[in-house]
């Protein structure tokens, strides 16, 4: 089982996103058969099959085993990766174009680059599994506290200032065999600065 998957197919994406589904799939981080889901969710075990032949056909869960029980084979399913990730793909005709209006101060911009990072890592990611590949990626999530608006200026200032001369420093434009990256750093408030009594994450 995968950690995170991404799922690009829309059919797949609908799949997973209606109720009784969301929830076989949160079921099915473990095994288990239709008669055990069913018992479990309250449901017919008819309906949980239903449901489970859906998910399996767009291949969000998978066949582990099967089992005898008196005249019938009992199949027991998994989830193909402990959670999801849908990417803009699944929505193509209105996914972001984070080129359309770079902004790097908007939040709707970093939403769009988000987005392509989704979009372009889940590709990546499928690639690399095909070649039996690792996908060479780095990834840094901290947390910074700024005493005011006049520091968290500085330290934006700061930050691109340090990126950009890194960039300057170790970026080829003509290296042979040379392979770009795609680099992007974000700062944004983080969502339990909202308890009671913290500054309203959209002041300055």
């Amino acid at each position: 089982m995968l950690e995170v998957a991404v799922i690009e197919d829309p059919a797949a994406a609908e799949a997973s996103l209606d109720p009784v589904r969301g929830r076989l799939l949160a079921e099915l981080s473990q095994p288990a058969s239709a008669t055990m889901l069913a018992a479990r969710l309250g449901l017919p075990r008819q309906k949980v099959n239903y449901h489970l032949r859906a998910l399996e056909r767009h291949g969000l869960i998978e066949l582990v085993e099967e089992r005898r029980k008196g005249n019938m084979t009992e199949r027991v399913m998994r989830a193909t990766a402990a959670s999801y990730v849908i990417s803009p793909l699944a929505l193509a005709a209105v996914q972001p174009d984070p080129d359309r209006s770079p902004d790097a101060l908007s939040a709707r911009w970093l939403l769009a680059v988000a987005a392509r990072l989704v979009r372009e890592v889940g590709e990546l990611i499928g690639g690399a599994v095909q070649a039996r590949k690792r996908l060479a990626t780095l990834t840094i999530d901290g947390h910074v506290r700024f005493a005011s608006a006049a520091q968290r200026a500085a330290f934006t200032e700061e930050l691109a200032a340090a990126v950009g001369a890194l960039i300057g420093k170790y970026h080829d434009e003509n290296a042979p065999g040379g392979r770009e990256h795609r680099l992007i750093v974000a700062v944004h408030p983080a969502l339990d600065s909202r308890a009671a009594g913290a500054p309203d994450p959209r002041e300055p």
